[in-house]
């Protein structure tokens, strides 16, 4: 279940993308983990959340982003940004400068 945190439209936002993504056949886990984490976001980017990261704020609506990054013949997954933000937490000493391919790379070799 939702948390009691967020208001009854985000309660009504959530089921309303926990059902529809059970009716594509997405595992009720799944489905559940995936609309916590968009109504989050969208808390976030509305600014009703208590506290959020900057990729949160700052990234393209969750609804918009999936229309963009799925059926085009350019590289899916994360964004330079959050593999960005994955190899700060991991350490990755020059990922300033790196590009986003660089990046995936070295924080695919951290991970080992």
């Amino acid at each position: 279940m939702p948390p009691k945190a967020w208001s009854d439209k985000r309660e009504r936002q959530y089921e309303h993308i926990k059902d529809s993504l059970e009716d594509r056949g997405t595992s009720e886990d799944k489905a559940e983990e995936i609309a916590a984490r968009t109504v989050n976001k969208e808390r976030a980017r509305k600014g009703e959340a208590k506290t959020s990261s900057r990729l949160s704020r700052e990234d393209i609506s969750s609804g918009r982003r999936g229309g963009l990054r799925s059926g085009t013949s350019r590289s899916k997954g994360r964004t330079r940004d959050q593999l960005y933000e994955e190899a700060k937490s991991r350490g990755v000493k020059g990922r300033s400068k790196m590009t986003k391919d660089q990046l995936r790379r070295a924080v695919d070799a951290k991970k080992r």
